[in-house]
C-alpha cells in the first residue's frame, strides 16, 4: 500500500516528545506518528464492534439482575465461590 503526504500541527512539547521517542527508538517520528493514529482509529473499530455486538446482545431480551451480580462478585475469592450468573431477567425483545 502506497503512502500519502499528511500535514498537521503539533503542539511544540508533543512533537519535541514524539522526536525524543522516535530517536530513542531508531524511527522517524513520522513512523511513530503513523502507528499511534492506526492505533487509535483500530481501537475505535474494535469498540464500536464491541457496542454493536452488545446491544445485539441487549435486543435478545435476558439480562443478569444487579441482585445476582453483586452476589457473585461478592462470592469472588472466598471460599464459596458462586458461578457466574445465568441471564434472570428477561424482557420482550423489542
Amino acid at each position: 500500500m502506497g503512502t500519502v503526504p499528511f500535514t498537521l500541527r503539533l503542539e511544540e512539547e508533543l512533537k519535541t516528545s514524539l522526536e525524543a521517542e522516535a530517536k530513542l527508538e531508531d524511527r522517524s517520528a513520522a513512523y511513530l506518528a503513523t502507528r499511534a493514529i492506526k492505533m487509535m482509529l483500530d481501537a475505535k473499530v474494535a469498540k464500536r464492534r464491541l457496542i454493536e455486538d452488545a446491544i445485539v446482545e441487549a435486543d435478545k431480551g435476558a439480562f443478569v439482575s444487579q441482585e445476582a451480580m453483586n452476589a457473585w462478585f461478592q462470592s469472588l475469592g472466598t471460599s464459596n465461590e458462586l458461578p457466574e450468573p445465568e441471564p434472570d431477567v428477561f424482557t420482550k425483545p423489542s
